[in-house]
């Protein structure tokens, strides 16, 4: 057995046993994907797959096993490499991070900024997306680090750990009369047209549960993923805006827009940072971390990676 075959049958499994795309994916031939399986399954004396004809059909009960333990090799052949990478280059390589707009506009200029003053060989990859997009460019190696404020913890093959906490608020024309209401209510918002977040994003389905409890029917008449649009529509007049509070920190007081804290409605969010089980993290993984948050630490980080990943409160 070998590690073609190994990757031959993960990639299979990812690509929902279409050979023809496994092959494509991996710039080689169907027939020679079809073989190198069956030389597999021959040596291991079982089936992974179950066919109908030359059709991949299902994965066997005992092609789960395999599967499982083809994961944990090339994760760890994985490790090698970045090990190998980790002492020829120390802090000289490519930092891929996977995040939401709002974290890749606000949150992050900061600590990526410090850390190329600190590690100038260390070249930044930034990807956006929505949470779950942000999950699977953990899960598929593409990025280093995930930071997102939904779906990250419910992921059994990531360890994730708090970094920040933030709540939302509101944003009105400096006119407006809720700009004169210190502590606006659930029934105002909802007699009021909203601009906010798409419901994947931003800490949106807190919002949507609090309105949900007191039986309010919000009336959202536009849904964004990027702040700074949903400001520009509250200044255009279509609304109020519900946004987080990193969105506003810049904007300078006694502009156009007035803003108001929500925590007392929605609660607080807590945006987490998030690796892939098992892998390993090289020298800069660990510095930006540390720079995110003054929270997160090498230690602390070591430890959750080897197992111990039991949560801490802010």
């Amino acid at each position: 057995m070998n590690l073609h075959q190994f990757r031959f049958v993960q990639e299979a499994a990812r690509r929902n046993l279409n050979l023809t795309e496994t092959a494509k994916a991996l710039f080689t031939s169907q027939p020679g994907v079809s073989k190198a399986i069956l030389e597999l399954e021959e040596e291991l004396g079982i089936d992974i797959f179950a066919r109908h004809g030359k059709r991949l059909r299902r994965i066997t009960e005992p092609g789960q096993q395999v599967l499982a333990a083809i994961e944990i090799i090339m994760r760890e052949v994985n490790n090698l490499k970045r090990i190998g990478d980790e002492y020829s280059k120390q802090d000289n390589g490519t930092l891929s991070i996977a995040t939401t707009h709002t974290q890749a506009r606000y949150v992050l200029p900061g600590p990526v900024a410090q850390l190329r003053r600190q590690m100038p060989l260390v070249r930044i990859s930034l990807h956006q997306g929505n949470p779950d997009q942000v999950v699977r460019m953990l899960l598929d190696d593409s990025a280093d680090v995930g930071l997102a404020t939904e779906s990250l913890a419910q992921i059994e093959e990531l360890v994730t750990l708090p970094c920040y906490e933030w709540q939302h608020v509101l944003v009105v024309p400096a006119d407006h009369p809720l700009a004169q209401v210190e502590r606006p209510s659930l029934e105002q918002l909802a007699a009021e047209p909203l601009v906010s977040y798409h419901p994947s994003f931003t800490g949106r389905t807190r919002i949507d549960r609090a309105f949900s409890a007191r039986g309010l029917h919000p009336n959202f008449v536009l849904e964004a993923i990027d702040s700074d649009v949903i400001k520009t529509y509250v200044r255009l007049g279509m609304g109020v805006g519900i946004v987080a509070e990193m969105a506003v920190r810049e904007d300078a007081p006694g502009g156009d827009l007035a803003s108001r804290p929500l925590g007392h409605l929605f609660g607080q969010n807590v945006t987490r940072i998030a690796f892939k089980r098992g892998a390993y993290l090289r020298n800069y993984v660990y510095s930006f971390a540390e720079l995110l948050s003054d929270r997160l630490n090498r230690p602390l980080l070591e430890r959750a990676m080897s197992g111990d990943a039991s949560d801490y409160k802010l």
